[in-house]
C-alpha cells in the first residue's frame, strides 16, 4: 500500500490525508492513553471511583452531542472550514486539560475537548469520502485511516505511561497543542474545500433531544448506584432519557431537513454497517479502559508492563484493515462485518477464560486478546467505508454523523455499564467471601476501590480475596462484550441480507434516499 494516487492532486489529496491522519491519532489518543494515567490522577487530584469515570465520559458523551450536529454543519458551511475550526477548539481544550489541578474543571475540560474531537472525527470521514473518488483511492485512503487511528487507540495506553514515567500527566494532554498546529497547517494546504447545497438550516431539535437523552442515560448508568436505581431521582433522569428520545424521533419524522435522516436506514448495507458500528463500542472500545486495571491489579503487573501486554489487544486491529478491505470487495460486507463481530466475541469468550484460569497471567489473556483484536480489524474500516459508500456522496456529512454517533452513543452508554458490571461482579465475590463482615454500603465502597484497581487501600481483605473478586467482575464484564458482539453479529447478518437482495434493495433505496 501507497500513498500515491493517480490523480493530478495527488500531492494535495496526499497531504489532506496525513491531516485527516494525525487528527484521527490525536482522537485516538485521547481515548486509550488517559486510562492509563487514571492512578496518577486518583493520587494526585484526589479523584474518587466516579469521578475517574467521568474524566473518560466527559469525553465520550460530548462527542456524541457533537456528532449529528457537526455533519449538519459541515455539510451546510463546508467540511474544510468546520474540520480547521473543530481542530483549533481541540488544541485549546487539551490546553485547558494539561493547566488545570481540579478534577472539576479537569472534567469540564475533557467535555470541551470531547465536543471539538467529535466534530473532528466526522470532519475525518467526509474529507475522505470527498477526496478520495474512486473505489481504489478511497479503499486506500480508509486503510490508512484505520491503520493510524487504530495506532492512536492502540498505542495510547503504552504513550500514556511513557509520558507519566518520563515527564509528568500534564504532557498527556499537552502533547495535543503542538499536534493540533502541525494538523492545522496540513488541513490548510491540503483539504478540499466540499458542501451540500440543499443543507440550509440546523436541526436544533434532534440535536438538543438526542444529546439530552444520551446524557440522562449515561448519567442514570453511572449515578444509579448511589443513587439507587428505583429511587424517584434515578427515575426521573431515566424517565427524560426515554421522552427525550421519542420526542427526537418524532422531530426527527416531521422537520423537512432532519439531521438524522431515517431514509438510509432502507438501505440495508447502511443498515447492516451501523450495527457493526454500535456492536464494536459495546465490547472491543470500552473495555479498552479497563483492561489496564485487569492486567496491574488483577495479574499484577505494573503500568509498562501492562501497557506493553495490552499490545496484543491492539496491534492485530493496526494489520489487519488492509486485509479486511480486500476480503470485503471479494466477499461483500455483509460476511465480513458479521464474521468480524463474531470473532470479537470468540476473543471475550476466551479471555473470560483466561481470566479464571489457575495461573492467570498474559499468556492465559493471549489468545483471547489476539482474536479480538483481529475481530475489530476486520470490522472497522469495512463498517465505515459501507456506510459513506452507501448513500449519496453529497449526504456523507450526514451518513458519517450517523456512523459516529452510532460508535460513540453506544461507546458512551457501555462504559458506565462496564463499569456498573465491574464493581457489581466486585461487590458480588466479596459479598459472598464475608457474608457476616461489613455492611453493604461499607461492601459497595471496597468494591468500587477494587474495581478502579486501588487494591492497595484495601489492606483488611486478603490477597486471595480480592484477586477472586476481581476475576468474577472481570468474568461480568467479559461475558457481557461476548454475548453482545454474537447478538449483534447474528442482527447484522440478517440485515444485510443475501447478496442479490441486498444489491437489488440497496439500488432501489439508494435512488429513493437520493431523490429525497
Amino acid at each position: 500500500m501507497t500513498l500515491a494516487v493517480s490523480a493530478p492532486t495527488s500531492s494535495r489529496s496526499a497531504i489532506a490525508l496525513a491531516a485527516v491522519c494525525l487528527s484521527a491519532l490525536m482522537f485516538g489518543l485521547e481515548i486509550s492513553s488517559v486510562p492509563a494515567i487514571l492512578p496518577t490522577l486518583e493520587e494526585v487530584l484526589h479523584a474518587d471511583f466516579r469521578q475517574l469515570q467521568w474524566i473518560m465520559n466527559a469525553y465520550t458523551i460530548a462527542v456524541t452531542m457533537v456528532l449529528m450536529a457537526t455533519g449538519t454543519l459541515a455539510d451546510r458551511f463546508g467540511r474544510k472550514r468546520v474540520f480547521i475550526a473543530s481542530i483549533a477548539a481541540f488544541g485549546a481544550a487539551s490546553l485547558a486539560c494539561g493547566v488545570t489541578e481540579s478534577v472539576m474543571v479537569l472534567i469540564g475540560a475533557r467535555f470541551l475537548q470531547g465536543l471539538s474531537g467529535g466534530a473532528m472525527l466526522v470532519c475525518q470521514i467526509a474529507i475522505l469520502s470527498h477526496q478520495f473518488r474512486t473505489a481504489r483511492e478511497r479503499g486506500m485512503a480508509f486503510g490508512w485511516w484505520g491503520i493510524i487511528s487504530g495506532v492512536g487507540l492502540g498505542f495510547g495506553p503504552i504513550i500514556g505511561g511513557a509520558i507519566v514515567a518520563l515527564w509528568s500527566w500534564e504532557w498527556v494532554f499537552l502533547v495535543h497543542v503542538v499536534l493540533s498546529i502541525m494538523t492545522l497547517l496540513l488541513a490548510i494546504g491540503g483539504v478540499q474545500e466540499s458542501r451540500d447545497p440543499e443543507a440550509t438550516r440546523l436541526d436544533i431539535a434532534g440535536i438538543a433531544t438526542l444529546s439530552l437523552s444520551v446524557s440522562c442515560l449515561a448519567f442514570f448508568i453511572t449515578q444509579g448506584p448511589d443513587l439507587g436505581f428505583s429511587s424517584p431521582m434515578a427515575l426521573l433522569i431515566l424517565g427524560i432519557s426515554v421522552i427525550s428520545f421519542i420526542v427526537f424521533l418524532v422531530a426527527e419524522t416531521l422537520t423537512p431537513r432532519p439531521m438524522f435522516d431515517f431514509s438510509v436506514f432502507r438501505i440495508r448495507a447502511f443498515s447492516g454497517a451501523i450495527i457493526g458500528s454500535a456492536a464494536m463500542n459495546i465490547s472491543f472500545w470500552p473495555f479498552m479502559i479497563y483492561l489496564p486495571i485487569w492486567f496491574q491489579a488483577g495479574l499484577g503487573y505494573d503500568s509498562v508492563t501492562a501497557g506493553l501486554g495490552l499490545l496484543a489487544y491492539t496491534l492485530p486491529a493496526l494489520v489487519v484493515p488492509p486485509l479486511a478491505e480486500r476480503l470485503s470487495l471479494r466477499y461483500r460486507p455483509g460476511l465480513v462485518v458479521p464474521a468480524g463481530l463474531f470473532v470479537i466475541g470468540l476473543g471475550f469468550m476466551l479471555m473470560k477464560l483466561g481470566s479464571g484460569a489457575a495461573n492467570a497471567s498474559w499468556l492465559t489473556m493471549l489468545p483471547g486478546c489476539v482474536l479480538a483484536g483481529v475481530g475489530l480489524g476486520l470490522t472497522n474500516t469495512p463498517v465505515t467505508n459501507t456506510t459513506t459508500g452507501a448513500v449519496p456522496a453529497a449526504r456523507s456529512g450526514m451518513a458519517s454523523g450517523i456512523d459516529m454517533s452510532a460508535r460513540m452513543i453506544s461507546l458512551a452508554i457501555n462504559i458506565p455499564v462496564m463499569g456498573f458490571l465491574l464493581a457489581a461482579g466486585v461487590l458480588s465475590s466479596l459479598s459472598a467471601a464475608q457474608p457476616t463482615g461489613a455492611g453493604i454500603e461499607q461492601l459497595r465502597g471496597l468494591a468500587e476501590r477494587i474495581a478502579a484497581g486501588n487494591v492497595g487501600t484495601v489492606p483488611d481483605l486478603s490477597g486471595a480475596v480480592i484477586h477472586e473478586a476481581l476475576v468474577t467482575g472481570f468474568g461480568w464484564v467479559m461475558l457481557y462484550g461476548g454475548i453482545g458482539a454474537w447478538v449483534l453479529a447474528a442482527l447484522s447478518f440478517m440485515i444485510f441480507g443475501p447478496k442479490t437482495a441486498v444489491a437489488c434493495a440497496d439500488a432501489r433505496n439508494l435512488q429513493g434516499a437520493s431523490a429525497d
